[in-house]
């Protein structure tokens, strides 16, 4: 499966008209965004909807979050106008390093300039322009949707009237940050790397590969693994390789198949850059600011973002709802235990979703 495989014949494409200026002073000569959405805006452009996805995701939610989407869903295309747009400095569609640098006619591949999430949410609010749509109904996303979500509610407050911030923190902490340097080296290391430059017929997939594995054992949790796998061998076979590890290679291949390593580095080193409090003030008074109804979901097992961090966003948050996510499967629950997640969504939009036409019960 390729990169381009995830961009699909409903995908769209916005052009900005103009360079678009980072936090970092770098100018963009041009910024494509690739989007997609579900159902029709309605005519006072009240009814909008913005999902923002996780790092390897792409703008198809549908395709990954399909269990939310659907009549009395927490993502109604009956009712809502649904938008996500792949983020800046992926691979699918929207710039990023696998993107034409017009200054030299090649990928950017290592050139591409370091991004922050506020860069993110920022071309996301250029999209929604473009589109007509001054103020959303909601923000939904988790893990690193569920920053771009704290960051809107922060950057934009008159533009959102409601957030979900799932199995996320309000700034990645000293684990987190510690665990992607591990997965950048682990990409670093390989041979094919060179600094960042390789053919891409030839990229550094052992690396990738690698960092995928080291992800995985953060997505998932003890509990779910030991159930899993256990000590099993493949075909009960003694001298086969244990299960977890052929289990871990599958998911080394296929994101090798279908993401690229620059755009690895250059997403979890946005990550890393993730503080609601930087250049605002002291972290619980910026989360004092945050005036919209907010879900907060956490998930029990989530050894990425432990429980701890979604209590400290619901006590400092003023109009927080706290829901856990009673998940075996740790920090890849939002993804798996999808029912359950709906039902959350579904009950926190029928108590704050004041403008909506149909009842969500």
């Amino acid at each position: 499966m390729s990169i381009q495989a995830f961009i699909s014949p409903q995908t769209q494409f916005y052009r900005l008209p103009e360079p678009y200026l980072l936090e970092s002073g770098f100018d963009l000569p041009q910024v494509d965004v690739a989007y997609c959405t579900w159902g029709t805006l309605n005519a006072d452009r009240s009814n909008a909807v913005l999902v923002c996805h996780a790092l390897t995701g792409w703008a198809q939610a549908d395709a990954w979050w399909g269990h939310l989407f659907g009549p009395g869903k927490a993502l109604d295309p009956t009712r809502d106008f649904i938008v996500c747009s792949n983020v800046l400095g992926s691979c699918y569609g929207t710039t990023g390093p696998t993107s034409l640098n017009p200054a030299t006619g090649r990928a950017y591949a290592a050139d591409f300039p370091e991004i922050t999430i506020r860069d993110m949410v920022r071309l996301q609010a250029r999209l929604l322009d473009a589109l007509g749509i001054d103020r959303l109904q909601l923000a939904i996303g988790g893990s690193l949707g569920g920053m771009q979500v704290l960051e809107w509610a922060m950057m934009f407050p008159e533009r959102v009237g409601a957030i979900a911030a799932i199995a996320v923190s309000g700034r990645h902490s000293a684990w987190c940050i510690g665990l992607s340097e591990t997965q950048r080296q682990a990409i670093y290391l390989d041979p094919l790397w060179q600094d960042g430059y390789y053919d891409p017929e030839s990229p550094p997939a052992a690396g990738l590969a690698a960092a995928r594995a080291i992800a995985m054992l953060t997505y998932r949790s003890w509990a779910n693994f030991e159930e899993r796998f256990g000590r099993q061998h493949a075909n009960n076979n003694p001298n086969a390789p244990f299960t977890v590890t052929e289990y871990l290679q599958h998911h080394g291949r296929k994101i090798v198949d279908r993401f690229d390593a620059n755009t690895y580095v250059t997403l979890t080193k946005a990550m890393d850059t993730y503080d609601l409090s930087r250049d605002r003030g002291d972290y619980p008074a910026v989360l004092e600011k945050i005036a919209q109804p907010t879900l907060i979901v956490g998930i029990e097992s989530d050894v990425l973002y432990p429980p701890i961090e979604q209590q400290q966003l619901v006590e400092a948050i003023p109009n927080a709802k706290l829901a856990w996510l009673p998940s075996p499967h740790g920090h890849d629950g939002f993804l798996l235990d999808r029912d359950i997640l709906d039902r959350f969504v579904v009950d926190f939009r029928a108590a704050h979703c004041a403008n909506c036409e149909m009842s969500y019960k």
